[in-house]
């Protein structure tokens, strides 16, 4: 996966509120649904003396600087870290074809896709931190899209927001109850995720989680899902 696929797939799978063309930059209007809405990027030749333009920009919507970093750009780090903007917030990306994912049907009554997300979604959502300007930027999504729903020990457990782009489904926001972790809910999420984008004729399962995830990495790992991109912060 190139680096501008990703890019536009995680664009239009977990879009901002409005973006708008400053002088060389993007500046994104995210209205609470994350980093990744609300990061400036880069979108033509720039110097040095653009960089305050852009900032401007960012304060004028009432959020902090925030510049994303992908590869290839590293000219544009270096000249940010010498105005003090501090690295933040790691990214990686995966991915895995959705048939490979796919081959393994989770078992029955443990994993439910589903639109608009059912009233117990949202709350397993809000009790890990991913609250009601989060879901907007999921209601934002134009074309197909799905929450997945996952039950452990006869309850619901945890719950992820999945949207196709082109060929390629990117899935986000996945939150297990921190009590019913490590028993399976997570493979089954991303399992059924993989059943879903399937029925949706794409070919890949894509995801964006933090270096610094551990946990999360491991489970990607264990089903063979493989890093395809990176990029990282850099904020004031």
């Amino acid at each position: 996966m190139t680096p501008e696929v990703l890019q536009a797939v995680a664009e239009a799978t977990w879009p901002p509120h409005a973006v708008q063309a400053v002088g060389p930059w993007l500046i994104r209007e995210g209205r609470g649904g994350g980093q990744r809405v609300s990061a400036a990027s880069v979108a033509g030749a720039w110097a040095e003396g653009d960089i305050p333009q852009a900032e401007e920009a960012m304060r004028a919507l009432g959020q902090p600087p925030l510049f994303v970093i992908r590869e290839g750009e590293a000219a544009l780090d270096a000249a940010l870290a010498a105005r003090g903007y501090a690295l933040h917030d790691p990214v990686v990306a995966y991915a895995a074809p959705v048939a490979e994912l796919a081959a393994v049907e989770p078992p029955f009554l443990t994993s439910f896709p589903h639109w608009p997300p059912l009233s117990v979604a949202r709350q397993l959502w809000e009790e890990g931190g991913i609250g009601p300007a989060r879901v907007a930027v999921m209601d934002r999504v134009t074309g197909a899209k799905t929450c997945i729903l996952g039950r452990a020990g006869d309850r619901a457990a945890g719950a992820a927001f999945v949207a196709l782009h082109g060929t390629v489904a990117m899935l986000h926001a996945l939150e297990i109850t921190p009590a019913l972790r490590r028993n399976g809910c997570g493979h089954n999420i991303l399992r059924a995720a993989a059943g879903w984008a399937r029925d949706q004729v794409a070919d890949t399962l894509a995801l964006l989680v933090t270096e610094r995830n551990l946990a999360a990495r491991g489970l990607y790992a264990s089903l063979n899902m493989r890093i395809v991109g990176q990029y990282h912060y850099r904020k004031l």
